[in-house]
């Protein structure tokens, strides 16, 4: 297809300012708020698509996608920025990691099942929902002083992989709000919702990947539903932002995280609902 190619060499450099951006922005918001910057590039890179003319059905599933892959190496800086604080809970990771990784398979194959509308207001939906529970909760509601060891825990597990492959973002979202329900600190929940994104984008990228090879709509420059062009501006952009983000997120009171977090989620949300 010819999209792109009519764009002025202005135009062009406009596009990858705004990459450039959308991948500083997460870099930031992943090491800040351990989230893997997908809340960010989802919807930026969907309007950039949208409004060059790819499908909307086409251009969610390769925003989503792209975004998946720009998050294991963001997740990957951030997790590594949290760790040398000590924040990281690797305890947490190892006991649940293995079923957010299949939970995250599982969401890259339920969107071949799924057009762009449908994942479009899923995001939207979701996101939009935990804003309202971060912008409410009491500080410190808990629901247990620590992670239940239960099976709950690893179904929880499973579907916080699965939501966040179809959402296209890190382990953030679902993760943080669970193990601050669970007593675990916001600080190190943030630091290891960033651990949890490298487990969720890697085989949810690579399924939507496979997913997208037969597709004959997709923009330049992709393989499958990953867009490997923009990848380029947004891998190194975010990784760059990463750390400056968690050093942000140790300086910040919890109470100030936690409606950034919010106003994240919100703004978000009520962009893919209502775009």
């Amino acid at each position: 297809m010819d999209l792109f190619q009519s764009l002025s060499a202005g135009q062009l450099a406009t596009l990858v300012a705004v990459l450039t951006v959308a991948g500083l922005l997460a870099g930031i918001t992943g090491g800040m708020l351990g989230i893997g910057g997908g809340i960010v590039m989802v919807p930026v890179f969907f309007e950039i698509l949208h409004q060059a003319g790819v499908s909307q059905d086409v251009a969610m599933h390769v925003a989503v996608g792209t975004s998946l892959a720009a998050i294991v190496f963001n997740s990957l800086r951030s997790a590594a920025a949290h760790n040398k604080r000590g924040a990281l809970d690797w305890p947490i990771l190892r006991r649940y990691g293995p079923f957010v990784f299949l939970g995250a398979i599982l969401g890259a194959v339920l969107a071949a099942f799924i057009g762009g509308a449908g994942l479009k207001a899923f995001f939207g939906i979701v996101a939009t929902l935990f804003a309202i529970y971060i912008a409410f909760a009491p500080l410190h509601w808990v629901l247990a002083p620590a992670i239940p060891n239960h099976p709950l825990s690893y179904a929880f597990s499973l579907l916080l992989g699965c939501v966040s492959a179809l959402m296209g973002i890190g382990g953030g979202t679902l993760g943080v709000t669970a193990m601050t329900l669970c007593g675990v600190a916001i600080h190190r929940a943030v630091a290891t919702g960033a651990g949890l994104g490298v487990l969720i984008g890697a085989p949810a990228a690579m399924g939507f990947v496979l997913l997208g090879l037969g597709e004959s709509d997709l923009p330049p420059m992709s393989l499958g539903y990953v867009s490997w062009g923009a990848l380029l501006i947004l891998a190194p952009t975010s990784i760059l932002a990463a750390p400056w983000g968690a050093r942000i997120a140790h300086a910040l009171p919890v109470r100030t995280l936690r409606v950034v977090f919010g106003f994240f989620l919100a703004a978000s949300g009520l962009r893919m609902l209502l775009g």
